[in-house]
């Protein structure tokens, strides 16, 4: 039995984002997970923190480190086609699922477990809305990004990013939003240098 998994999970960096859109800085899922990771770890530690909220930051970390990890099966759908309509999102989930399988099927037995939690399993159900509402804020800071580098193209997914995150109704990511995403709009000098 091939033990790939691994060698799967490095071929992330060759799946882009965003491939219905002209990319000033272009972004692979490798990258955007690690993004989602530092998020959802932030999220989780506001939650627990400073609303006391019980929550493992550590735990949605890693499974933010996952949460596109399908994609290197079955590439990155864009959005608008993804959720285009119900019995679309639907039959992608299968395929999502599909592929999270075939992956964990390139693991050692005892290690299977373990994973299967942040790719498929209980874990992944009970941080849900902590990994999307990290993937979102993932997504408004790569626009953010684009505007500022000048590229327009990313002007209308910015807004309805921003709107969504705005009517997540999750006070994590409202506390996020008005504290941390103003300085992404800094320059390196604005931000100034660590003394």
């Amino acid at each position: 039995m091939s033990e790939n998994f691994f060698a799967y999970i490095s071929r992330m960096r060759y799946i882009g984002r965003w491939s219905l859109m002209r990319n000033s800085l272009p972004e692979n899922i490798q990258e955007h997970s690690h993004m989602v990771a530092v998020l959802a770890h932030a999220l989780g530690v506001i939650r627990r923190d400073v609303f006391g909220v019980p929550c493992d930051p550590n735990e949605a970390a890693a499974v933010a480190l996952y949460h596109d990890s399908s994609e290197i099966l079955t590439g990155d759908l864009p959005t608008p086609i993804k959720y285009h309509s119900p019995e679309i999102r639907d039959a992608y989930k299968q395929v999502e699922a599909l592929a999270c399988r075939k992956l964990l099927d390139t693991l050692p037995e005892a290690l299977r477990p373990a994973y299967e939690e942040l790719l498929s399993g209980e874990t992944q159900e009970r941080l849900h809305e902590l990994v999307k509402a990290a993937d979102k804020l993932s997504a408004y800071i790569k626009c953010i990004e684009e505007r500022k580098a000048g590229n327009d193209e990313f002007l209308s997914a910015e807004k309805q990013t921003r709107r969504i995150l705005e009517e997540s109704g999750l006070p994590e990511v409202d506390y996020f939003m008005e504290r941390f995403i103003p300085a992404f709009e800094l320059t390196l000098d604005e931000l100034g240098t660590i003394e």
